[in-house]
């Protein structure tokens, strides 16, 4: 495994493999930034690196767009898999095992390097001095409440008692040169150590890491369970502890080797607007309210600092791509530790965060012993209880004859394996933990951050005999092994290429 400890050796490593796309043309910070990027999503072209940004030109600061989106075909998964440790070809399901594997180990804590010398301590600005607008944060869509800065970065913040520092992603817009509005839901892990914070009448010391290494934004977007580190986490997931180094003005350790670094506290009480901001749904916007003030005390960066940049909408984008794995992988972990037989998890990307595909063990009716109707039982008991349950209002549930990190494998099982009778292929649920994001909810859903749910069941196993099953008409399963070779060998003879 390759652990990647800085944002600048993930980008030399993308342009190794012909993923990063250096733009040295002029380009404004003002929507063409974020046009740029949402096409590069489109066309699943490389990574842009804006070097040349309207107004910024002779700062030597940098925009880096699509940080963790599909690839090209060759290695669609490649900078999700990189950032992890793994190789550019790395399938989702070889992910998924290795966060898994991770999940069953104890954590690494970080490591204290010296704030000297520290990358992201080359400058720092205190009191008067601090202005937020100095760096080349974009306004990413024409429909934007202003320009966002942490969309791809990590919020550290910890409980007053100081057991449990928690590393997320959540969104923050620029309000002025000194603070920041900032989502922060009640139900997310940053909301709930928020609200330590306010039971105690203090505001909430935070620190934004932006550019961070490619890891972290990954391990911030994964549902582990309250009170576990993600810093920790992602240590053992490496075998090694994050390098950190003090902040300057809150008491919290910060990733040595971010590019931006941003400092302060959370109002217990006072708001600014926030938004409206397109979200993984793949809809125009939210709307505008009123969100927590972010007041800044401190900013430090690197020379010639790099901010990442998500243009949220349609899929594929990066809410899309840390769901599928880190989601994926934690439900995965727990439904094994359920001791169901599970093969894999995938939170299709394609399908923004709304399908979550199962597959399990084709042996499941004969092993378990059970009905499909009660294995789907058992798995909603599971997957749609606690955070990890948020983003999965739909479960397609396969045999693992099918690889489910293909969409067109898991729409065709989709489309032919589950029954359309309510009593055999479809399974709901009310009344569970939801996202608020989702365009149909109602009004109360999305206040009550509860709606329902379902299971489509796509099992085959106890439909027919043993040995009766219908199998796959695949390349693989249609032809003798010897006719598969020579067409492989022959492919290019044939006049493909």
């Amino acid at each position: 495994m390759k652990h990647l400890k800085s944002l600048r050796e993930f980008l030399s490593e993308l342009e190794r493999i012909g993923e990063l796309q250096t733009i040295d043309h002029e380009v404004d910070w003002d929507l063409e930034i974020g046009a740029v990027t949402r096409r590069s999503y489109d066309l699943r072209a490389p990574a842009p690196l804006f070097t040349n940004v309207t107004g910024y030109g002779d700062t030597g600061f940098r925009v880096l767009g699509a940080p963790g989106a599909f690839s090209s075909a060759e290695h669609q998964l490649a900078r999700i898999t990189m950032a992890l440790g793994l190789p550019a070809e790395a399938k989702g399901q070889e992910l998924m095992e290795a966060l898994v594997a991770a999940r069953g180990k104890p954590g690494i804590p970080p490591v204290g390097v010296p704030a000297e010398g520290a990358p992201c301590k080359q400058n720092v600005l205190l009191g008067d001095d601090v202005d937020l607008t100095i760096f080349p944060t974009p306004r990413i869509h024409g429909n934007d409440g202003g320009r966002y800065i942490e969309t791809w970065g990590i919020n550290i913040a910890r409980t007053p008692d100081g057991s449990w520092t928690n590393w997320s992603v959540n969104r923050m817009m620029i309000h002025d040169r000194k603070s920041l509005a900032c989502l922060i839901a009640p139900v997310q892990h940053l909301g709930i150590v928020r609200s330590k914070w306010a039971e105690i009448g203090k505001p909430m010391p935070i620190v934004l890491a932006l550019g961070v290494e490619p890891g972290l934004p990954f391990v911030g977007g994964m549902p582990l369970p309250e009170g576990v580190s993600e810093c920790d986490f992602i240590g053992g997931y490496f075998g090694e502890g994050i390098e950190v180094v003090p902040a300057e003005t809150v008491d919290l350790l910060v990733p040595a080797t971010a590019e931006i670094v941003i400092e302060g506290f959370v109002s217990i009480d006072e708001t600014v607007m926030e938004g409206p901001f397109n979200e993984f749904p793949g809809y125009n916007a939210t709307v505008a309210s009123p969100k927590a003030r972010f007041d800044v005390t401190a900013i430090t960066y690197r020379d010639g600092a790099i901010l990442p940049v998500v243009a949220a909408g349609p899929p594929v984008e990066e809410d899309h791509t840390c769901t599928a794995t880190m989601h994926g992988a934690e439900l995965l972990y727990q439904l094994r530790q359920a001791g169901l037989p599970i093969s894999s998890a995938w939170h299709t990307p394609e399908a923004a965060m709304h399908w979550l595909t199962l597959s399990v063990r084709q042996d499941w009716h004969r092993t378990l012993g059970i009905s499909s109707a009660e294995l789907v039982q058992r798995v909603a008991d599971v997957a749609f209880t606690g955070k990890a349950s948020v983003n999965a209002p739909k479960i397609l549930l396969v045999e693992d004859d099918v690889d489910i990190t293909n969409v067109d494998e898991v729409v065709w099982a989709f489309a032919t394996r589950s029954h359309p009778d309510v009593a055999r292929g479809e399974f709901h649920f009310p009344h569970k933990l939801s996202d608020d994001l989702p365009v149909y909810l109602d009004d109360e859903e999305k206040h009550t951050f509860m709606a329902g749910k379902v299971v489509y069941n796509c099992l085959l196993a106890d439909l027919y005999p043993e040995g009766k099953r219908p199998v796959k008409g695949s390349f693989e399963n249609g032809w003798p092994t010897e006719i598969q070779q020579r067409v492989l060998s022959n492919w290019q003879k044939y006049g493909y290429r």
